[in-house]
């Protein structure tokens, strides 16, 4: 079944102290993603979710990188969990479940999620505490769990990560957010007309 001829997008801005954030998503209409966050790595991280997820997403953000990347990465992930609510809306007819085991050489990433309505974060996706940041300027591979954690909130996307196995922190986090994106693309397909919930909302 088609999505409803209106489309699933949203678009919104977030400012505060500390970054200036711009973002838009269409879960409908993919296209190349364009990324701009001040951090090469995380850029190219969030090019992965666009491009296998299926959808189409621009990120413009600014932030305090002098300081910390810390808070345009957590912010970056509220936008975009609040993008997801918004362009979902009340997810008639989508699949809601999904899962996916994704490999990337070494690394073995496995992602469950349920479009729930309940934010929650299961990340067990550790690496060595000696692994040095990636790319310039620097991001700490624990940010991704920030990032993570922001976005299932804030979409109210029920999300569990786990690494199987894997050495190499660029694979991982990548295998990572690539099975995210899979499994997002899963689990908004729309695949008939009612709310997938006993309750008749989620």
């Amino acid at each position: 079944m088609a999505p409803a001829a209106h489309g699933r997008s949203a678009e919104r801005n977030r400012t505060t102290k500390e970054t200036d954030v711009a973002a838009h998503l269409d879960l409908d209409h993919p296209a190349p993603p364009e990324i701009e966050t001040g951090l090469p790595f995380f850029d190219h991280m969030l090019e992965q979710l666009g491009k296998h997820g299926g959808f189409s997403l621009s990120v413009r953000a600014s932030g305090d990188l002098a300081v910390d990347a810390h808070h345009t990465v957590e912010d970056v992930g509220i936008l975009l969990g609040d993008l997801f609510s918004e362009a979902l809306g009340d997810k008639a007819g989508v699949r809601r479940f999904a899962s996916v085991s994704l490999p990337l050489d070494e690394a073995l990433v496995d992602v469950a999620l349920d479009l729930s309505g309940r934010g929650f974060l299961h990340y067990d996706l550790e690496v060595a505490p000696d692994t040095l940041p990636l790319g310039s300027p620097p991001f700490d591979p624990q940010l991704a769990e920030e990032f993570w954690r922001a976005f299932a909130h804030r979409a109210g996307i029920t999300l569990h990560v786990t690494l199987r196995y894997g050495r190499n922190a660029h694979h991982v986090l990548e295998a990572s957010f690539k099975a995210v994106a899979r499994a997002l693309a899963e689990a908004v397909r729309i695949e008939g007309t009612a709310v997938p919930s006993t309750k008749g909302v989620l």
